[in-house]
């Protein structure tokens, strides 16, 4: 739940917006130009997979397996957007989907891998966002969060995880020379930032006058690698300290600052929410946390135990180190202001 103090806040930033955006928008217009169109693109950290209610609804015809949910940011964006519309509604078209690439985006179908109500054939193989989208000449701004996947960030934390509880080993070592066959974090880095910008340069071409708003990654990590306790899962369990340290300072941060340059490079918008949400990583207390640990709080549609990992054997469920209503509500304010602003731009 957003304070009220942050909620007032942006409250009464959404009306001195909206008024200015009223401004500008001239009466009379009809068909599509009486709403904005917005499409929000991205991974799970913008689909949200266990923070709210399931979207679409569980045991509906036309779940695709990408674990959207009603409390993740561009919910809770919409919701504002509408009941402060700025000068006209705001039609949101999410079709985010867990586990998303870069190259999904744009590029590539994906199969995705929703441990919710599978069906017995396995999800059907979904298209690439933009094209899920309808993105063309009439969207108006476009907001995608993506690149985690692409490294994967994910895969890398379970190594750390792993290689956490073998002596002498670290995952520092593992990624900055690595075995044959496998990339370096440099190369992960720069085929990160080469995608991207292909990524991009489809997304303006699918969507040419759409104002375009990428999202950063929350800091999921500590400051301090010592700050987390190596025997909980509800934290980052046996990572080595110095490998959450590399972790933060060699893949997060330098991901984040991809995502920004290229976003610069387009002349587009990037929103950072790592700033705003230090101390609030997955190794802080329960109630100071944006962020879930290994195991962590979740609705009770999400399951306890996915492959070899239990969660169910300390009352909790998988959330592998992703947002909680916490963290989407500050995801949810940078947003929010960056897209009135872009649409004070248009």
């Amino acid at each position: 739940m957003r304070h009220p103090v942050t909620r007032l806040r942006t409250g009464a930033l959404a009306v001195g917006l909206t008024l200015a955006v009223s401004a500008l928008v001239p009466s009379g217009s009809a068909g599509a130009a009486d709403e904005y169109q917005w499409a929000a693109l991205g991974d799970s950290y913008t689909a949200g997979g266990f923070v709210g209610t399931s979207q679409p609804a569980l045991g509906s015809a036309s779940r695709d397996g990408c674990d959207r949910t009603s409390d993740a940011y561009p919910g809770l964006v919409e919701r504002e957007l509408d009941e402060f519309p700025p000068g006209k509604p705001v039609h949101l078209t999410n079709v985010s989907c867990g586990n998303a690439t870069i190259a999904d985006i744009a590029d590539t179908g994906q199969t995705p891998i929703s441990p919710v109500q599978p069906p017995a054939g396995g999800w059907k193989e979904v298209d690439p966002q933009i094209k899920r989208a309808k993105l063309n000449d009439g969207t108006d701004i476009v907001t995608i969060g993506v690149g985690g996947n692409s490294l994967p960030f994910g895969g890398m934390l379970l190594k750390c995880l792993e290689l956490g509880v073998t002596l002498g080993k670290t995952c520092r070592d593992h990624y900055t020379s690595p075995p044959e066959g496998e990339e370096s974090i440099q190369d992960k880095l720069a085929r990160v930032q080469d995608e991207y910008i292909q990524m991009l340069a489809k997304v303006h071409e699918a969507a040419p006058d759409a104002k375009v708003i990428t999202v950063g990654y929350p800091a999921v990590l500590p400051e301090d690698g010592s700050d987390c306790n190596r025997l909980s899962l509800t934290e980052l369990g046996a990572i080595k300290h110095a490998d959450i340290d590399w972790l933060r300072e060699d893949v997060l941060k330098p991901l984040n600052g991809t995502i920004q340059r290229v976003t610069s490079f387009f002349g587009d918008r990037y929103v950072d929410v790592y700033s705003s949400s230090v101390g609030h990583d997955a190794c802080q207390p329960a109630d100071t946390k944006w962020v879930e640990g290994i195991c962590g709080e979740a609705e009770d549609y999400w399951p306890a135990k996915v492959g070899k990992l239990d969660c169910g054997v300390i009352g909790k469920r998988v959330t592998l180190v992703h947002p909680n209503a916490a963290g989407y509500a500050n995801t949810a304010a940078h947003v929010e202001r960056a897209i009135r602003i872009a649409l004070l731009e248009r």
